[in-house]
């Protein structure tokens, strides 16, 4: 739920006009809608560029890992997991808050790699080279804004 919508349903549900406060946190959420709408654009636009940097950071440093074990399709479903990640963080970013990463069940996620094998220390510093580079090509009114979601996603792990 997009904080707008999560502002007005509670003010619903309690039966009352938006407070100062919540009328304030809209306004800083719209005036940064310039910036939010810039920054899930970039991390679109750029999601291959960002895997394939990310992934070549992350082996530099832990060179013996599935993903980068030879074997093309471990290497594919691995990169197509950090692109979706990096597709969730745009819709974070969008929707103002960490809804969609809380939809999709981080802890089942975790679970799910743990039952296949993968390391999850791996995950988290595979993720964090994903953030290093994604946030390399966002000013620092977006990276501000991008940060706390691939934050979460490294704390998940």
């Amino acid at each position: 739920m997009s904080i707008v919508a999560k502002v007005i349903a509670q003010s619903d549900e309690a039966n009352r006009f938006l407070s100062s406060a919540e009328l304030a946190k809209l306004q800083e959420f719209f005036s940064s809608s310039t910036a939010r709408v810039s920054a899930a654009q970039k991390l679109a636009a750029n999601q291959q560029k960002i895997v394939d940097e990310g992934s070549k950071r992350f082996w530099s440093q832990c060179p013996n890992t599935p993903s980068n074990s030879g074997n093309p399709q471990k290497t594919a479903l691995c990169q197509r997991d950090q692109g979706w990640y990096i597709r969730l963080v745009s819709y974070c970013v969008l929707a103002g808050n960490s809804k969609p990463l809380e939809d999709i069940g981080l802890d089942g996620m975790r679970d799910m790699y743990v039952s296949l094998g993968v390391p999850l220390a791996n995950l988290k510093l595979a993720m964090k080279c994903i953030k290093e580079v994604a946030l390399g090509g966002l000013t620092a009114e977006e990276g501000a804004l991008a940060a706390p979601y691939f934050d979460q996603l490294i704390r998940a792990f």
